[in-house]
């Protein structure tokens, strides 16, 4: 028995110290999800699409040039009559024609339309940019809650696995008193109970904390192929201030100021609907060259002609059925309902900021006392424990403070990792989860 608990705290021993040799930090973490995370690709690749659509080979202001090209080959039977009385009959005759051209097209003036287009699409750009921004803040969110939760399922198993060890110590306690006569064959028993019993929490421990990993690496886009471990260590910002934590939050929240450059692209885009009242001015210009190879019944057998043309065209659509005006109606009334739901999103998110707040600081004091009890768990542990080899209690009393100190472990654990999590939610709301380190 006595090697069997050798072989335990052997292997405890080498796990932790391979888990040391194989810590992923939470940086690394992060880092791994920003470069790999499939979301966040996608969230990049939409931004590089805004950024082409923002080019000035989308705004309109460049002219079009066209080039063509054809030609035509005829074969016929001609019969003629000249006005001097003769004729002629002509069987097969042929003449083809070609022709080429370059087109350009110049809009000098369209009521303006495009400028607004333009600014329209620049804005949407810095929206694209913010919604990349709010998937990066969710998928670190996601991340640091599936990275917590591995550390806290890793330090309940480490509590499992001592309690397992101290159970061990029972048993070899309980055979040793049995064969001396100290106490009865039904404590040995309960104890291989006991035992059994944590065996089966080590065992559906370590299964939970394998797939608590394995959706961490999903998070991380399967990029870590190591086995690893988690850095179970803590550290709360005790300098957050809840006032310039709101303040920040009214200015620097990603749902705020997505709902800004909402606003900015419908007003111009009421603007450029309003272009529809004004004319249109464009420039045209082209250069041709013809040829054509007429058969012999024609005056001219063959005839080459080049040439360049330029115009100005004005156009003024003075009424299109009323769809310009109704297009701007529109547009305005969706430009008073983002100023509405601008109102309303600043008293939620303000709401949303309270509530995440005092959670955070119940949170907080529900872990410190947490802390106490570990220490008074503890405390009582150990007494319970050199009572319990001097025979001053049984071994249901021992075991009663065993499963103690384990509950209020992993009580402990769940308010530590729930208090960071609370932190963090805090951090996000204010717009500051990406300025910290964690």
């Amino acid at each position: 028995m006595k090697k069997r608990i050798y072989i335990v705290c052997i292997t405890v021993l080498i796990g932790c110290n391979l888990y040391t040799q194989n810590i992923l930090s939470k940086e690394e973490a992060i880092q791994l999800t920003l470069e790999n995370n499939y979301g966040v690709k996608i969230a990049y690749n939409n931004v590089e699409v805004a950024e082409n659509n923002k080019s000035v080979l989308n705004s309109g202001y460049l002219p079009t040039l066209t080039g063509n090209a054809g030609a035509t080959f005829n074969k016929d039977d001609i019969s003629a009559e000249f006005s001097n009385g003769e004729s002629t009959s002509l069987n097969g005759a042929e003449s083809s024609r070609y022709n080429a051209g370059l087109n350009l097209n110049y809009t000098l003036f369209d009521g303006l339309g495009r400028y607004y287009d333009f600014k329209r699409l620049k804005e949407e750009y810095n929206l694209s940019e913010l919604q990349a921004r709010e998937t990066i803040e969710n998928t670190i969110l996601q991340l640091l809650t599936v990275y917590y939760d591995v550390a806290r399922r890793a330090e309940n198993l480490k509590s499992l696995e001592e309690t397992l060890e101290i159970s061990y110590d029972r048993l070899v306690r309980s055979e040793y008193q049995f064969q001396y006569g100290q106490n009865t064959k039904l404590d040995v028993l309960n104890a291989q109970v006991d035992i059994n019993n944590d065996s089966i929490n080590v065992i559906t421990s370590k299964q939970n904390v394998i797939n608590s990993k394995r959706d961490l690496n999903v998070v991380t886009g399967n990029s870590v192929k190591r086995e690893f471990a988690v850095d179970t260590s803590v550290t709360f910002l005790m300098q957050l201030n809840k006032e310039e934590l709101l303040e920040k939050v009214l200015n620097n929240n990603v749902t705020i100021i997505q709902n800004e450059k909402n606003f900015a692209i419908n007003d111009f885009t009421v603007k450029a609907n309003k272009s529809g009242y004004l004319p249109i001015v464009g420039l045209t210009g082209s250069y041709g060259w013809n040829e054509n190879n007429n058969n012999a019944a024609s005056f001219v057998a063959v005839s080459t002609n080049t040439g360049l043309s330029a115009g100005v065209n004005f156009s003024w659509n003075l009424f299109d059925g009323g769809s310009t005006i109704t297009r701007v109606k529109n547009a305005k009334i969706n430009l008073e309902n983002l100023k509405l739901q601008k109102a309303q999103l600043r008293l939620d998110v303000e709401r949303n900021f309270n509530n995440a707040w005092d959670d955070y600081q119940n949170r907080l004091k529900i872990y410190r006392v947490q802390e106490e009890n570990i220490r008074t768990a503890i405390n009582n542990f150990n007494r319970t424990q050199e009572k319990f080899k001097l025979g001053q209690v049984t071994s249901i009393e021992f075991r009663q403070a065993q499963l103690n100190l384990l509950n209020t472990e992993l009580s402990r654990n769940q308010a530590k990792y729930d208090a960071k999590l609370a932190e963090i939610v805090v951090l996000q709301i204010s717009g500051e989860l990406l300025n910290v380190k964690f």
